[in-house]
């Protein structure tokens, strides 16, 4: 995970101060996985306009994605 997501973790009360580390580690991996399902989501939509008139920008919107949220391809 980048340190972006773990930001958007802790702004949004995924983790806490008050969490042991197993508990603070058992949130961020949950919250990691999701973020990423929706990062996965959001680029797809960007992949759909493949061949288009669109596709060469979509394409780099959805690389630019990925890489601001640190999800592998």
């Amino acid at each position: 995970m980048n340190e972006r997501l773990l930001k958007l973790a802790e702004k949004h009360k995924f983790v806490h101060e008050h969490m042991s580390p197993g508990e603070k580690a058992d949130a961020i991996r949950k919250f990691q996985d999701i973020a990423e399902l929706i990062v996965r989501e959001c680029t797809d939509v960007c992949e759909e306009y493949r061949g288009t008139k669109w596709g060469k920008a979509a394409e780099c919107i959805g690389d630019s994605i990925r890489e601001h949220f640190g999800v592998e391809e």
